[in-house]
């Protein structure tokens, strides 16, 4: 027991002197300017969110999919019974093909009489009546051609299929109901592409038009820049604030709708003091830094911190001055202090 507990403390002893004896790494303490931002919290939405109604009448057959399954742009989502509709589709092929013989026949006629009035023959009247019954038939057959294709329109809106890829919401009718057009049938929201909407306050609106930067937190993988921004030009009356839209690059991750989620607005620039974020150490509720001065020696000071900027910086709003260094290895920095508390004071 004893033999193992000396190796042991010979393991961390030679561990301290090897980490102890490596480069300390650092990073000066740099007073620089950056964005001044105004946070505050959003909502998250997607910007294709829909209810798809049914656009025909018939019995449901079939419902392909459920809440939270994933479904492709242009996949077959419902089926309905489509008996009635193709029994007017046949109906209007056959009022098509008897507006097409009416037409031939009356195309026949009228180049028979046309032959025979350039020989004189028969009267103006002859060929004007030809004429007319030539453009009836031309008429009857584009209107059984529109009949026909409506009768196709109605069969294919019995296939209920994906407006685009997303993920199914809500399920609105069940196998067996009767759909009538303009019922609800399925609801789906798309991941693809989301925005978010924040309420801002009305003395923050002329920065934030003048500059037109934002960025949204997203949980657990840092911020990212939006890309657009929407003020809407109104008010609300209780709470003196104007809704503000960002919208977000495609294929953000890690959000979905209606999460609250951070964001920051830049209304302005700022000198501010700053450090590397992985200098930062945090014991309990103690937040500090290695400083290394000069002659090398090591110090562990205790500092104020404000926000994380977008290049993965710490502002230091107190602790520590413009120049000095800090190590950028907590661990290491440690070590070394250690070292340096058990060698003698020379002095």
């Amino acid at each position: 027991m004893k033999k193992m507990l000396f190796l042991s403390l010979l393991m961390i002893a030679v561990t301290q002197i090897a980490v102890a004896s490596e480069p300390l790494a650092t990073a000066t303490a740099t007073l620089r300017e950056i964005p001044k931002e105004h946070r505050l919290d959003g909502v998250v939405e997607a910007v294709n969110q829909s209810t798809v109604s049914s656009q025909t009448q018939g019995q449901i057959e079939e419902i392909f999919f459920d809440v939270d399954d994933f479904v492709e742009k242009g996949t077959l989502i419902i089926q309905l019974k489509d008996t009635q509709q193709r029994s007017s589709l046949a109906q209007a092929d056959a009022e098509l093909k008897a507006a097409n013989a009416r037409l031939q026949e009356a195309q026949d006629e009228f180049t028979r009489i046309k032959g025979v009035y350039e020989k004189s023959l028969v009267s103006q009247s002859a060929m004007d009546k030809a004429s007319t019954a030539l453009q009836q038939a031309r008429a009857q057959r584009d209107s059984a051609q529109a009949g026909r294709n409506q009768a196709q329109e109605q069969l294919e809106y019995t296939l209920v299929r994906a407006p685009y890829s997303g993920i199914v919401t809500q399920r609105h009718v069940e196998v067996g109901e009767i759909a009538s057009p303009g019922q609800r049938l399925i609801s789906g929201i798309s991941l693809d592409q989301l925005r978010v909407n924040v309420d801002v306050p009305q003395s923050l609106i002329p920065a934030i038009r003048s500059v037109g930067e934002a960025r949204v937190q997203q949980p657990g993988n840092g911020y990212i820049k939006a890309e657009k921004l929407t003020i809407f030009p109104y008010a609300h009356s209780g709470s003196n604030t104007l809704k503000v839209r960002l919208d977000l690059p495609a294929g953000s991750k890690h959000m979905f709708p209606g999460m609250y989620v951070k964001t920051a607005f830049v209304v302005g620039r700022q000198s501010r003091l700053l450090i590397p974020a992985q200098a930062v150490v945090y014991r309990s509720e103690v937040t500090g830094v290695y400083v290394v001065a000069p002659s090398g020696k090591v110090a562990l000071r205790h500092i104020r911190t404000g926000n994380k900027t977008a290049n993965d910086e710490i502002i230091v709003l107190s602790g520590l001055d413009a120049g000095e260094q800090v190590a950028l290895d907590p661990i290491q920095a440690g070590a070394l202090l250690k070292t340096q508390n058990k060698e003698p004071d020379n002095g």
